[in-house]
């Protein structure tokens, strides 16, 4: 708990919709997306950048932690405070009221408590869109702040790859605003500080405003489920579909059988595209696109999809054993659904790795292999951006599992986890999660010593303040 009077200083600087202090009003704020609870001492809801401001030059002056939370759908306990109370969060909400898009430079000026489903629906009738395509709905300030990448990765990049520019506040006595609202995509003069609060947790500012680059809609695209002919045969695909299509392809979704089995079970109005409903043991999703409606003449993009996999098809030892091209609608819907499907096997113990895109398939086939010895009970159901590298590790525990009486299950689980991805195949234990409590002790061990005494010092030097769930240093 925090002071009446500091409640009632705050609520002079944001007036009374800024702040709530009901316990029942704040506990949306304090409940993550899946696993992690905490208590806040209150919550600050600022409107504008000189709100947030103005708030946080207050809570540094006085010595109360904030947890900025953006749209609280984070997976690493990034966002929401901790237990004892005494934490204040402040949430973006009401921080979406700038929208200045300028179609010229392909480029949108926006206040960061946008939600991208937002963002996207205002751009609708300009046909261009944010190119970050996530199962979830965050807003765009924790999107920025935990670099988020999504399942177009491989065709537009990152968060940090799209954001030309911020406004940034920092957690220091004066709540210093960083003007880094540059709309230029070439900007040599200097150091691009832009960058220290991308994929940084928000431990170094508030980002209170951005500038994002954006891309044409697609016009045209064509879907496929692909069965590869085993799991060392993904990444020849891969090569095949690259070497072939270049641009044109814009995701490449790994999808396990317990996956895609989950979905579908909790989704009956899914479609079973698999022959006789048996679902193989690994399927890629692959998207092609284009920006311009189709020209006459022109071959449409299901018979472009269609002419390469059938060459890959009589490659010598075709990486392909089947294809089903089909709507996009439907294809995406199983990709979508898998998420929801998995979290209601069981207890879900969630990872967010990447590897060299060599190495993503040996390490989920050699954790398949070892699970049953070392975890007997788990499923593992794995699903996610092969095409960058990327998957998403779930492991299920049954809900009647003795396991779950095992007060260190989880524990031992990430442990040896993580120590198989980083220390065995050279992999990230956060692909595109970020850091978040829930991750703190693996930066802390992984990370080099002389790195985090390099971020200890950019965090002393940004926001002074305790500011965030990560400590860096």
């Amino acid at each position: 708990m925090i002071g009446q009077e500091h409640i009632d200083a705050l609520t002079k600087i944001l007036g009374d919709k800024g702040v709530v202090t009901r316990q029942e009003d704040m506990q949306a704020y304090e409940i993550g997306a899946r696993y992690d609870q905490g208590r806040a001492a209150a919550v600050l809801r600022p409107a504008t950048t000189a709100e947030v401001s103005a708030a946080i030059a207050y809570c540094v002056r006085n010595g109360l932690a904030v947890i900025p939370q953006s749209g609280n759908t984070g997976l690493v306990s990034g966002s929401t405070p901790d237990g004892t109370g005494s934490e204040v969060v402040l949430s973006l909400d009401r921080l979406n009221r700038q929208f200045e898009l300028d179609s010229d430079n392909r480029s949108v000026r926006v206040d960061a408590g946008f939600r991208l489903s937002d963002l996207n629906r205002r751009l609708e009738e300009y046909d261009l869109f944010f190119p970050i395509d996530l199962g979830a709905d965050p807003r765009l300030g924790g999107m920025i702040a935990t670099n988020t990448g999504g399942s177009r990765f491989l065709k537009y990049g990152d968060v940090r790859h799209n954001t030309l520019g911020l406004k940034v506040v920092l957690a220091d006595e004066d709540g210093t605003v960083l003007d880094l609202d540059c709309d230029l995509r070439k900007n040599n003069t200097g150091v691009d500080w832009k960058q220290i609060f991308v994929g940084t947790s928000g431990a170094f500012g508030i980002v209170t405003e951005c500038v994002l680059n954006l891309e044409r809609v697609p016009k045209q695209t064509a879907t496929a489920f692909l069965v590869p002919a085993g799991g060392a045969h993904v990444l020849p695909l891969l090569n095949a579909m690259e070497e072939r299509l270049g641009a044109y392809l814009s995701a490449f979704e790994g999808m396990s059988k317990n996956a895609i089995a989950a979905a579908l079970a909790h989704v009956p109005s899914l479609k079973n595209p698999f022959q006789g409903g048996n679902v193989p043991d690994y399927v890629i999703l692959a998207e092609i696109s284009r920006t311009w409606e189709p020209r006459e003449g022109e071959q449409s993009l299901d018979a472009v999809l269609e002419s390469v996999l059938a060459e890959i098809w009589e490659m010598e030892e075709a990486p392909l054993a089947d294809a089903f091209v089909g709507p996009p609608h439907e294809i995406w819907a199983l990709r979508h659904a898998l998420s929801e499907g998995v979290k209601h096997l069981g207890k879900l113990i969630a990872f967010d790795l990447s590897f060299r895109r060599g190495d993503i398939m040996a390490f989920c086939d050699h954790m398949k292999a070892e699970m049953p010895d070392k975890f007997p009970g788990v499923t593992v159901c794995d699903f996610g951006h092969v095409g960058d590298g990327g998957v998403h590790f779930n492991l299920v525990v049954a809900k009647d599992s003795p396991l779950l009486t095992e007060a260190n299950l989880e524990q031992r689980l990430r442990d040896w986890v993580f120590a198989v991805a980083v220390e065995q195949y050279g992999g990230s234990f956060s692909a595109e999660h970020a850091i978040g409590r829930r991750n703190q002790a693996y930066y802390d061990f992984y990370t080099p010593e002389k790195l985090k005494e390099m971020a200890g010092g950019l965090k002393a030097l940004t926001s002074p303040g305790k500011l965030g769930s990560v400590l860096f240093g």
